[in-house]
């Protein structure tokens, strides 16, 4: 699987602080218009949820000021960061989209190309250089050990309780990375617009509700089928979909589980969606084992071979989120013969 605030910062509160309020004398002094007041106070509220605290497993984590040089290292996170109007000085490429590191759907959303750090083991000098004064591993491991290391070059703003292995949840993500950037508000709306849309493309498609559905993929070491509370998983729950009964009592503590060639059958469902990942489509297409899957033998999986549509899908994100549903949505109703 290709998958991380200084301690001058009271100081310079109050340096703002201090330039505020002279501000405020002279506009006051020269009469300015009500545009300039109406910014100040737009400043003043933007600052007015700091110090903020993020609950993670490590606990709470404090966050003194708006930071200003981030460094986003979990699933999606950068991704996360972007929507809500930051850019990580440092990111972590878990899609191996190469430049910036995002998708199709958020490109053009960095003035400055991040540094792109290592996934699964960030190179920890490389941040510490960058000099954060906040790191985001949200949706990641929740090894211990790594937010120790992390947490000594800035606060970090690790996995919520119940998010180790990338568990963590796009509505979690999205929170806590929005209460981080001090942005709750915008936050919370882009949680809601996203759930709009999915109750949108469910109330137009009643076929959804209640079939069962396989999410699975193939890779140089084979088959594997994803489980509840996987973004891809939940992509497909919240259209109406039931994850496969068969796959999700081998539920354990991952968000994954490897099926041997022998045990293909476990796939079937009422549809079956996979992809291929680092291989070619056809090597699931043509693969006798998996054409002998009864849902497959009747016509109803989708082998999605388009990159940007699997790494949609995958990235579970509000922007990616959109993308793949206009992408998706189409081939699962082709599936089901809807």
């Amino acid at each position: 699987m290709s998958f991380l605030l200084p301690r001058r910062r009271s100081a310079r509160i109050a340096v703002i602080a201090i330039a505020a309020a002279a501000m405020a004398t002279a506009l006051t002094a020269c009469g300015d218009s009500d545009s300039d007041a109406s910014a100040a106070s737009s400043e003043t509220s933007a600052t007015s949820v700091f110090p903020a605290t993020i609950a993670t497993k490590f606990g709470d984590v404090k966050i003194d000021a708006k930071p200003e040089r981030v460094v986003a290292l979990g699933w999606s996170d950068a991704e996360t960061a972007l929507a809500l109007g930051v850019q990580p000085v440092g990111a972590s490429d878990w899609l191996g989209f190469g430049g910036e590191g995002v998708g199709p759907w958020a490109q053009g959303k960095y003035t400055k190309a991040p540094e792109l750090i290592a996934t699964m083991e960030p190179e920890f000098e490389k941040i510490a250089a960058l000099a954060p004064d906040l790191i985001l591993d949200v949706r990641s491991s929740g090894d211990q050990k790594r937010y120790d290391t992390l947490s000594k070059i800035a606060p970090t703003v690790g996995v919520p309780e119940g998010g180790d292995n990338y568990l963590t949840t796009w509505e979690q993500q999205t929170t806590m990375i929005s209460e981080a950037l001090g942005v709750p508000d915008e936050g919370k709306k882009l949680i809601s617009d996203t759930n709009a849309e999915f109750a949108r493309y469910a109330d137009e498609n009643p076929d959804f509700k209640g079939k069962t559905i396989t999410v699975g993929s193939k890779t140089s070491e084979g088959y594997g089928a994803y489980l509840t509370g996987d973004a891809r998983v939940d992509f497909v729950e919240k259209l109406g979909f039931e994850n496969n009964p068969t796959v999700q009592k081998q539920a354990g503590d991952s968000f994954f589980i490897s099926v041997s060639g022998e045990n293909l059958k476990q796939l079937d469902a009422d549809a079956v969606l996979m992809m291929p990942i680092f291989i070619d489509a056809k090597e699931i297409t043509d693969d006798a084992l998996f054409k002998a899957v009864p849902a497959v033998k009747a016509g109803h999986d989708v082998v999605i071979d388009d990159t940007n549509i699997s790494n949609a899908f995958s990235a579970g994100t509000p922007a990616a989120t959109s993308y793949a549903l206009e992408k998706v949505v189409p081939l699962l109703k082709t599936a089901l013969g809807s």
